[in-house]
């Protein structure tokens, strides 16, 4: 099981790293001259949304990808650590004085 979660580690981190790239090298949707001074985007003549191009693309499979092995990573730790409550390690403090 622990060969398993340090894998979905491996694989979670590399997605960030992956994400945080493939974002970085978006353009931005007014990052023309045009958006400088207030444009509505003047590279595109059919609104303001552009095509999806490959960074879009990638962008959204980076963050299925992050999601699912988020999603991973919360089931394997629990089922790993069989503890069921955030309280179950705590111990009672002294008794409250009346």
């Amino acid at each position: 099981m622990q060969i398993l979660l340090y894998f979905v580690i491996a694989i979670h981190v590399v997605a960030c790293l992956f994400l945080i790239g493939v974002v970085l090298l978006q353009q931005g949707r007014s990052a023309d001259l045009a958006g400088a001074f207030g444009g509505q985007g003047s590279q595109t003549a059919f609104g303001p949304r552009a095509a999806a191009n490959i960074f879009t693309r990638l962008t959204a499979w980076a963050a299925v990808i992050f999601m699912l092995t988020s999603l991973s990573l919360t089931v394997l730790y629990v089922r790993s650590t069989h503890s069921r409550s955030v309280l179950d390690g705590t111990t009672q403090s002294a008794p409250v004085k009346k």
